[in-house]
């Protein structure tokens, strides 16, 4: 049997795709039938055929009577798509803030999701809906700005991948046309279809003459949501469908309308992969760096056909400029490209205009979109030669994280609990992580008797005692550069997995803070990016600070899982209530044991109030506070519990943790011998720990041992 005959059997449905009939070949089996099931159960016809719609230019006509949205640029796309996703307004740093959920990436389950840099992409935003309105900005080159690691480059794929999924949209529906000739290009048959090559506009094909009026028609019945700006038809058609449109004008003595009986207009839909609308350009080798790479080049197996390389037709009009256009186009490390690269941009971001090998400025309609690092683009401003490119040029910060629940998400959306399957990690592993990375971002506060740690819990949202919205705001404003200098994510994501597959953390199936801590210090003696050593001594001394910010709040924890005995805290709540009471009344109590009338408890209420810093002098007033407290609830109906009030809840916590420290003898943990009445309350108190803070066996017998080791060695420190 010859091969293309075994071939032939191997794919035919006669014999199956498996080279024969029976449940593996083309009828399938009922297992391949399933499977075949839960595929045409995912697919969406009806959608297939609305983003191929096709259909004649005056059915297009029809649509933007109906629809004049659908004539949008690619700026005022792009800002649509932005606000399509919806937005919530907050104050930060006493400034409102806006966040657009769009940058949160709803279009894929929030893998590209960007924490914590509200402001600069309000900045962003910004710049877009005065590029829509048309005021100027979209002419220029947007340049992102800021340390690596800074998210850059995830906000340019969100922007693509954004405006892909809106232009799958009703709302975001755009089209482009081909022409329909024969295989000549010529008008003969139309049998052959001709895509044009840059997506461009149908109503491109309108005549200069006849378009003002068009588009005054249009623009009074199109109504935008979120800004003003009227819909606009600039430039002409490209080369190519230039060449095929006058070809067919003589042909038809001038007859427009027959003319556009060779239009076929067609829905697109905007994609990378596919290279429709969406660009992307990363520099190379500058030897081999060819700007042809950006504008097209000629097709030198038609130049026989068409005999001349001048003729559009011989020409791929398929630069990254090109394709991009009615889209986005990045360019990666823009700074980076070569001189000759840059001028393109120069007309490309001013004029809207293009200059292919041989042809005519080609007018294009599309966001350009760099992004560089903070050296390169010292060095663009040190470059006197550079002008032009720095006045065409928007420059748009985007710098680290300085908030930490936002830091702690980065690290929470790569290292969850959903995603790190068969490895504990222990509470506040990722916490102190970010804590670390923040702190690095942060400028020391000149404000006498701030602390860094302090400076970053106020930026964070935590309350300090002097401390107001004021306050913050003065801190934001004294460094205005504050996160465009630090550790980078990356970073700590890389000192995160070495952790996760280390040996320790592989036997134990587990890790802990201090494993992360450990290689994030080991990690700065060989990082690359930091070659000062004075830099790293204070990246190590800051460590120590997050190791004591940790150590403060695991022996918290302990706290709360010893004294989480809600019977003894009320116990000891009415108990201090009553001796209150009857102090402040000047009564006597009566001891329920002896049934006797004693004074008021003052060694007990005093031993309760000392916990949160009451002092002597000021003993009478905060009783009596206690009290009106109490009576004002009272009047409104309501009960005093012993949580009621925060601060009293504190001290009667922190007087049952001393209470009970000394009865389940925590020191002694750090020895071998427990008994088995201590060993039984241990593990109430690791059961809490376990239940309230997510602590596995492992970890709650970590932490126990080490906090017991603090107080061991003496270190009571609230």
């Amino acid at each position: 049997m010859s091969m293309h005959i075994r071939l032939a059997q191997v794919w035919s449905p006669e014999y199956g795709v498996t080279g024969g009939p029976g449940p593996g070949g083309a009828g399938g089996g009922e297992a391949a039938n399933d499977l075949i099931s839960l595929i045409e159960n995912r697919l969406d016809r009806r959608s297939f055929q609305t983003h191929n719609w096709s259909g004649t230019f005056f059915d297009y006509l029809d649509i933007c009577a109906r629809n004049p949205a659908v004539l949008r640029n690619a700026y005022q796309r792009v800002y649509d798509a932005i606000l399509s996703y919806g937005s919530e307004k907050y104050k930060l740093f006493k400034k409102d803030c806006i966040r657009y959920h769009f940058f949160s990436d709803p279009f894929d389950h929030g893998a590209d999701g960007i924490y914590g840099l509200d402001f600069a992409l309000m900045q962003l935003v910004d710049v877009f809906r005065s590029a829509a309105e048309g005021y100027g900005t979209d002419k220029r080159i947007l340049l992102l700005h800021g340390p690596v690691g800074s998210s850059k480059s995830t906000i340019a794929r969100l922007l693509k991948k954004g405006l892909e999924q809106y232009s799958r949209t009703d709302e975001g529906a755009m089209y482009s046309f081909s022409w329909m000739l024969d295989e000549h290009c010529g008008p003969g048959a139309m049998d052959h279809e001709f895509p044009c090559p840059m997506h461009e506009e149908p109503l491109l094909l309108v005549p200069r003459e006849a378009r003002q009026e068009i588009l005054g028609k249009l623009n009074a019945k199109y109504q935008p949501k979120g800004r003003g700006g009227q819909l606009r038809i600039v430039g002409e058609l490209d080369p190519f469908c230039r060449k095929v449109a006058a070809d067919l004008m003589r042909h038809y003595g001038g007859d427009w309308r027959q003319v556009m009986k060779h239009v076929k207009v067609r829905r697109i839909i905007l994609s990378e992969k596919d290279r429709v609308g969406i660009g992307t350009f990363q520099p190379k080798d500058e030897k081999n760096q060819d700007s042809t790479e950006l504008t097209g080049d000629i097709n030198y197996r038609k130049i026989a056909q068409f005999g001349s390389d001048s003729d559009p037709r011989a020409f791929n009009f398929d630069g990254e400029l090109n394709i991009a256009n009615r889209g986005i186009c990045e360019f990666i490390e823009v700074l980076k490209l070569d001189v000759a690269f840059l001028y393109d941009l120069l007309g490309a971001s001013q004029e809207h205009l293009i200059k292919p090998k041989k042809f005519a400025q080609t007018h294009i309609d599309e966001v350009i979109l760099g992004h560089t690092n903070e050296p390169e683009y010292k060095r663009l401003q040190s470059n006197e030669m550079m002008e032009a490119f720095r006045d065409r040029t928007i420059k748009i910060d985007i710098p680290y994280n300085i908030r930490l629940d936002d830091e702690i998400k980065i690290y929470q959306k790569d290292f969850g609990a959903e995603r790190i399957k068969g490895i504990h990690i222990a509470p506040h592993t990722l916490e102190v992580a970010a804590m670390w990375a923040v702190l690095t971002r942060l400028d020391a506060p000149k404000k006498a008797g701030l602390t860094l740690m302090q400076k970053m819990k106020l930026y964070n949202g935590k309350a300090i005692p002097g401390y107001t919205e004021d306050s913050i705001k003065e801190l934001k404003e004294e460094a205005p550069r504050e996160g465009m200098e630090g550790i980078s994510p990356r970073y700590v994501q890389d000192k995160i997995s070495n952790a996760l597959v280390s040996r320790q953390a592989v036997e134990e199936k587990a890790i802990n803070p201090f494993m992360v801590m450990n290689e994030l210090e080991s990690g700065l003696s060989h990082h690359s990016l930091i070659n000062d050593e004075d830099l790293k001594k204070k990246y190590r001394e800051m460590l120590a600070v997050v190791k004591e910010e940790y150590e403060d709040i695991i022996k918290a924890e302990v706290q709360r899982a010893i004294s989480a005995d809600e019977d003894a805290i009320k116990r000891l709540c009415t108990n201090y209530i009553e001796n209150v009471r009857a102090y402040t009344q000047r009564e006597r109590v009566k001891n329920r044991y002896t049934g006797k009338d004693e004074e008021p408890d003052e060694r007990l209420m005093r031993s309760i109030e000392e916990k949160i810093d009451i002092p002597e002098s000021r003993k009478d007033d905060f009783r009596q506070e206690i009290m009106n407290y109490i009576g004002a609830l009272a009047l409104d109906g309501k009960k005093f519990e012993y949580n009621t009030n925060a601060r009293l809840y504190k001290a009667l916590e922190l007087k049952l943790f001393e209470d009970q420290r000394d009865t389940i003898k925590l020191k002694n943990l750090v020895s071998s011998v427990v008994d088995d009445e201590t060993q039984q309350k241990i593990d109430i108190v690791k059961q809490r720990l376990i239940k309230q803070f997510g602590y596995n066996e492992t970890s709650a017998t970590d932490v126990l041992n080490y906090v017991a080791s603090i107080f061991a060695r003496g270190d009571t420190k609230k």
